[in-house]
């Protein structure tokens, strides 16, 4: 279909997690100006939503945004698809090469134009063209640059004072919040080793080279509504005394020791006095006989880009960390020092072009690694996690626009973890839920809020692209509730949901001694399981490996689960939790059908909803949020000021880009152009 190009530059902003009703609340409040200076000079609808693909989950909706196809065609159904071999377990699905749809970025790079895919966690990576006009950076997983395959060592919190007596190193300490630093007991705290083959497994080469994941959510202790509330960090505790046999400690300097590595590797650091003799800085140091510091930290500053070496499985290399003071006494009796994780600088694993990394990294800055600690303790989410985000939002803009302004590149698809990331870790911590009180919910909501601002403060970084002649798309793959209630365990997507299906009878588990259902599926008597957050599957004779329901019963074996399920009622509060429940071959109406898909698809009920995975995109929650996604467009080709009263689904952005270069539509695209908002007619 041959047509005029609307535009020759387009940008695509990606942010997850970004909701539409929750930005509407800050708009109204004046604390997202840059946003909306995209509304004023753009076109979106009144409520800015963007109807959401299903499921609600980051890789179907991302590779529905960039191939125009609903799930159930694209093929990319859940972070995982379901293991060949087994019903309980999963495998990694974060690759291309499982997508059977065409994306976006081959069409715009094979037509000429220099295109830059920027950390898309939907069916980017590998790099599915050969032309050179494409460039793709990561998309391996949903977090930030790198995370996935340069980690090298995990976040740490140091502890000195004069009444600790020796150095003592504690890995990977699940630590509830307003618990001190000070470690008692090393039997309580993880094994590191175990705890790094859990990050492999998920997020390693393990995962990625099609590995087994087998995790089983029982009982509340494994949903995410506790396990994001945990705050995990290797935990050192060192003796502060005066400094002694160094080369050149400044007088009335004192010592202690920060153990890194998994505790192998030894950095001593001063604390140092300010003219007025108090204590406001510390220098840490590769050895005491070293003239110069590797860092000096100051209070109240957040320090990256810092250079030093890590060893992990015995290969030691260069990595680059954050760190920040937490605590420092003015009189020298107590110090508290976050280092971040260590990203390896020479992992250029994930960066196509090679070259690419080495042109980032030597003209903009390292890849600064991002906190993942925070949950219940609001001093970590304040001091540590926000601005770690914070410093990585800047650097991902920096990039992005040294790519645009140096390199010439024309098509820009963008992705931005930092809204979804901290949703994770606090939104449920928004709202006190029943036999929840451990937090105050409006400190929560004030997170919330900084996320938001943070977000609009990136959006702002690429306003000016409105007066050179681009256009600029505002998108996200859905919204974050903050939940009503506790979920039932049933649509946990991180593994496979034996509760609900327990007490219907469908999902029958192995006993122990005393009775109780250990984590093992007993097949013979399981006619059917719950896995993937939406899916269920029927343990059918001749498909599965154990299966014992005959294929002449299969119907009516669904029929009866669906009306199970649709009966099923929350314990605490006598209401339904299902919300809808269709047979595969019916899921097609919603575009959640196909092979990959589960034999029943279902959704859990407005008000019973986690972040999102397991709701339609129309299902809202508490402090005005939603699952629903965001979309706002501007610039070249794009009326001024618009609104349109058009529902606009996330099948319709690949073809809108489409018809705004004057390229041909991606060739298994299911939506239209959004042609209501254009500025000239197509």
């Amino acid at each position: 279909m041959k047509r005029a190009a609307l535009t020759n530059k387009l940008l695509v902003l990606g942010v997850d997690g970004m909701d539409p009703r929750i930005s509407r609340k800050f708009l109204a409040e004046g604390k997202m100006p840059n946003l909306q200076k995209f509304i004023d000079r753009g076109s979106a609808r009144e409520d800015l939503m963007l109807l959401g693909a299903i499921p609600t989950i980051t890789p179907p909706c991302w590779t529905t945004l960039a191939t125009g196809a609903y799930p159930g065609t694209h093929g990319i159904t859940c972070y995982w698809r379901q293991s060949p071999e087994s019903l309980d377990a999963v495998v990694y699905n974060l690759d291309s090469r499982n997508c059977t749809a065409e994306q976006i970025w081959n069409i715009t790079s094979e037509a000429g134009m220099k295109t830059l895919v920027w950390h898309w966690p939907g069916s980017s990576w590998p790099p599915t063209s050969h032309s050179e006009n494409l460039s793709v950076v990561d998309g391996t997983q949903p977090g930030s640059v790198n995370m996935g395959v340069a980690q090298l060592d995990w976040e740490k919190v140091i502890i000195a004072t004069p009444e600790i007596k020796e150095v003592r190193y504690a890995p990977r300490v699940d630590k509830p919040a307003g618990v001190g630093c000070i470690i008692t007991d090393l039997e309580d705290t993880l094994d590191a080793e175990v705890d790094d083959e859990m990050m492999e497994l998920w997020w390693g080469d393990t995962a990625r080279e099609g590995g087994e994941i087998r995790t089983y959510v029982m009982d509340d202790e494994d949903t995410e509504v506790v396990i994001g509330s945990k705050v995990a960090y290797d935990i050192v505790n060192s003796p502060l005394k005066d400094a002694a046999g160094w080369a050149n400690a400044p007088e009335g300097a004192k010592e202690f020791t920060i153990l890194t590595s998994g505790g192998v590797m030894r950095r001593p650091a001063l604390i140092l006095k300010n003219e007025a003799g108090e204590y406001d800085r510390v220098a840490i140091y590769k050895n005491k006989k070293a003239e110069a510091p590797i860092v000096i930290l100051e209070r109240d500053k957040m320090v990256t880009g810092i250079i030093d070496d890590v060893t992990k499985k015995e290969v030691t290399k260069p990595a680059c960390r954050s760190m920040k003071i937490l605590e420092l006494d003015p009189a020298g009796n107590k110090v508290r020092l976050w280092i971040s994780n260590a990203l390896d600088i020479s992992n250029d694993q994930l960066w196509h072009q090679k070259s690419l990394y080495k042109d980032v990294v030597g003209n903009v800055g390292e890849v600064p690694p991002v906190s993942l600690i925070g949950g219940e303790d609001a001093e970590l989410v304040r001091e540590i996690f926000e601005p770690s985000w914070e410093i990585y939002c800047k650097w991902q803009a920096d990039s992005m626009n040294y790519l645009i302004k140096e390199k010439g590149y024309t098509a820009v698809f963008s992705h931005l973890h930092n809204i979804d990331c901290a949703g994770h870790q606090l939104w449920h911590l928004g709202k006190t839920l029943p036999n929840w009180d451990h937090t105050d919910e409006k400190t929560y909501q004030g997170f919330i809020e900084k996320f938001y601002t943070q977000t609009d403060d990136y959006l702002g970084e690429f306003l000016y692209l409105l007066d050179e002649g681009w256009t600029v798309l505002v998108v996200s793959d859905h919204g974050l509730i903050v939940g009503e209630n506790v979920p039932p365990i049933i649509g946990e997507y991180g593994g496979l949901n034996t509760k609900v299906m327990e007490e219907l009878g469908y999902t029958v588990m192995k006993k122990d001694e005393n009775g109780n259902s250990i984590r093992e599926v007993d097949w013979e008597k399981t006619r059917a399981v719950q896995i993937r957050s939406n899916y269920i599957y029927i343990n059918l004779k001749g498909r599965d490996k154990y299966g014992i329901v005959d294929p002449k019963d299969k119907y009516d074996l669904e029929e009866q689960l669906i009306s199970d399920l649709y009966n099923y009622r929350d314990e605490r509060t006598g209401k339904r939790v299902i919300g809808i429940c269709l047979r595969n071959k019916d899921a097609v109406l919603i575009g959640a059908n196909g092979p990959e898909c589960g034999d029943i698809f279902f959704s859990v009920e407005e008000g019973y909803n986690r972040l999102h995975g397991d709701s339609i995109s129309t299902s809202e929650g508490y402090f005005e949020t939603s699952v629903s996604p965001i979309f706002v467009a501007a610039g070249a080709g794009i009326k001024s000021g618009f609104t349109t009263e058009r529902t606009i689904r996330q099948v319709d952005v690949a073809p809108s880009v489409s018809a705004l270069l004057g390229l041909r539509y991606p060739a298994q695209c299911e939506g239209a152009p959004i042609y209501q908002i254009f500025s000239e007619d197509i």
